[in-house]
């Protein structure tokens, strides 16, 4: 297995487990809609409901880390970085990943695996209300974080050390975005021209390419 390859198959990890947590929405939204109505329409709330609902969102938000990763798709703050070449970004974050990210998540999963440990082995249920779920299953979503986070971060440290080999970044694994939304409206559209529909498909694609520029170091490629 050459390195793009293995690179790729850590981004698949993390993409499917991003993509599973995505369907939490639907569980959210579903409890959400439940306490609605049943606090203001039968005026009889639910109290594990919040409990529930703040499992369920936590989980997504844990587990999407590693996906949002993969997609190099966390906010930098440095707006000197997109002005850097390849190499000289590498080199940064070569070093900020070594200094701070293997650190901070290594303890992450460390710490999160004896706390969920803990909590199973007492039982532990929520004390936000009475008579609260348990909340084991919850807490072992943190060490489980923790080690997508550390896999998709040893990928992130062979791009950065490719890069600096090559001068040029390896490319990503390609998920759907917003302009293959926009391609796909804008295909079924009636109202549209082909040369309409070109120049919008056209202006979405210099827009994303922009905003990656600004941020990203690599190539999102299939």
């Amino acid at each position: 297995m050459n390195a793009q390859r293995l690179l790729h198959t850590i981004d698949g990890i993390s993409t499917w487990f991003g993509k599973a947590a995505a369907w939490l929405i639907i569980g959210l939204m579903a409890l959400v809609c439940a306490e609605v109505f049943k606090r203001y329409i039968l005026n009889m709330p639910t109290a594990w409901i919040f409990d529930a609902s703040n499992m369920l969102y936590g989980t997504l938000f844990m587990l999407a880390g590693a996906y949002t990763l993969a997609q190099n798709g966390h906010v930098r703050g440095d707006f000197l970085y997109s002005s850097m070449r390849p190499r000289t970004q590498a080199l940064l974050d070569l070093v900020l990943y070594i200094a701070f990210f293997l650190p901070g998540i290594a303890a992450l999963a460390y710490a999160g695996w004896d706390y969920a440990s803990i909590s199973y082995r007492i039982n532990e249920h929520s004390n936000v209300t009475a008579d609260g779920p348990p909340v084991y299953h919850f807490k072992f979503m943190i060490p489980l974080a923790g080690a997508l986070l550390l896999l998709q971060g040893a990928a992130e440290i062979m791009r950065c050390v490719i890069c600096l080999k090559t001068g040029v970044w390896p490319s990503r694994l390609k998920d759907v975005s917003e302009i293959d939304v926009v391609e796909e409206q804008l295909a079924h559209s009636e109202y549209v021209d082909e040369e309409s529909r070109r120049e919008a498909i056209a202006h979405a694609q210099n827009i994303e390419e922009s905003a990656r520029q600004r941020g990203m170091g690599g190539d999102l490629q299939r």
